[in-house]
Protein backbone atom coordinates (compact mmCIF):
# COMPACT_ATOMS: atom_id res chain seq x y z
CA UNK A 1 0.00 0.00 0.00
CA UNK A 2 1.54 3.08 -1.23
CA UNK A 3 1.55 5.90 1.29
CA UNK A 4 -1.33 8.75 0.80
CA UNK A 5 -0.65 12.17 -0.35
CA UNK A 6 -1.48 14.84 0.99
CA UNK A 7 -4.35 15.39 -1.67
CA UNK A 8 -5.46 12.14 -1.27
CA UNK A 9 -6.34 13.17 2.87
CA UNK A 10 -7.61 15.93 1.77
CA UNK A 11 -10.43 13.97 -0.71
CA UNK A 12 -10.94 11.23 2.16
CA UNK A 13 -11.45 14.01 4.53
CA UNK A 14 -13.79 15.93 2.15
CA UNK A 15 -15.84 12.36 1.33
CA UNK A 16 -17.29 12.08 4.41
CA UNK A 17 -17.30 15.82 6.14
CA UNK A 18 -18.77 19.07 4.70
CA UNK A 19 -16.27 21.25 4.66
CA UNK A 20 -15.96 25.05 3.67
CA UNK A 21 -12.35 25.16 3.69
CA UNK A 22 -9.74 22.48 3.29
CA UNK A 23 -6.48 22.48 3.49
CA UNK A 24 -4.00 19.36 3.82
CA UNK A 25 -0.11 19.33 3.80
CA UNK A 26 2.30 16.53 4.49
CA UNK A 27 4.47 14.20 3.61
CA UNK A 28 3.07 10.48 2.96
CA UNK A 29 3.10 9.93 6.97
CA UNK A 30 2.59 13.09 9.05
CA UNK A 31 0.14 15.41 7.90
CA UNK A 32 -1.10 18.61 9.10
CA UNK A 33 -4.87 20.01 8.23
CA UNK A 34 -7.02 23.12 8.29
CA UNK A 35 -10.50 21.97 7.91
CA UNK A 36 -13.41 24.23 8.71
CA UNK A 37 -16.92 23.18 8.74
CA UNK A 38 -20.11 24.32 9.84
CA UNK A 39 -20.74 21.27 11.89
CA UNK A 40 -18.19 22.11 14.10
CA UNK A 41 -20.46 25.07 15.46
CA UNK A 42 -20.91 24.03 19.25
CA UNK A 43 -18.89 21.36 19.59
CA UNK A 44 -15.60 20.91 21.44
CA UNK A 45 -12.31 20.44 20.22
CA UNK A 46 -12.58 16.48 20.74
CA UNK A 47 -15.76 16.10 19.31
CA UNK A 48 -14.80 18.18 16.11
CA UNK A 49 -11.14 16.01 16.06
CA UNK A 50 -13.55 12.61 16.45
CA UNK A 51 -15.37 14.16 13.84
CA UNK A 52 -12.37 14.01 11.21
CA UNK A 53 -11.06 10.89 12.44
CA UNK A 54 -15.02 9.41 11.94
CA UNK A 55 -14.29 10.65 8.08
CA UNK A 56 -11.24 9.20 7.79
CA UNK A 57 -12.20 5.87 9.11
CA UNK A 58 -9.98 2.78 8.41
CA UNK A 59 -7.73 5.10 6.95
CA UNK A 60 -6.69 6.73 10.02
CA UNK A 61 -5.10 3.30 11.17
CA UNK A 62 -3.59 2.10 8.32
CA UNK A 63 -2.47 4.98 6.11
CA UNK A 64 -2.20 7.95 7.94
CA UNK A 65 0.67 8.00 11.02
CA UNK A 66 -0.07 11.16 12.34
CA UNK A 67 -2.32 14.20 11.64
CA UNK A 68 -1.88 17.65 13.54
CA UNK A 69 -5.48 19.57 12.38
CA UNK A 70 -6.67 22.81 13.37
CA UNK A 71 -10.68 22.31 13.38
CA UNK A 72 -12.65 25.66 13.11
CA UNK A 73 -16.25 26.86 12.36
CA UNK A 74 -16.49 29.41 9.35
CA UNK A 75 -17.12 32.10 12.34
CA UNK A 76 -13.71 31.60 13.85
CA UNK A 77 -12.07 30.92 10.64
CA UNK A 78 -13.30 34.25 9.30
CA UNK A 79 -12.41 35.89 12.93
CA UNK A 80 -8.60 34.37 12.22
CA UNK A 81 -8.31 35.74 8.85
CA UNK A 82 -6.81 38.83 10.62
CA UNK A 83 -3.77 36.81 11.66
CA UNK A 84 -3.82 34.60 8.41
CA UNK A 85 -0.58 36.57 6.98
CA UNK A 86 1.56 35.63 10.57
CA UNK A 87 0.29 32.13 10.63
CA UNK A 88 1.16 31.67 6.88
CA UNK A 89 5.05 33.13 7.68
CA UNK A 90 6.12 30.15 9.35
CA UNK A 91 8.78 28.37 7.16
CA UNK A 92 8.19 25.13 5.54
CA UNK A 93 10.68 22.14 5.37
Amino acid sequence: MTDPTPEDVQRYIAQGLACEHLQVEGDGRHFSATIVAAEFDGLSRVKRHQRVYAALGDRMRQQIHALSMKTLTPAEFAAAGASTPAASAQTHH
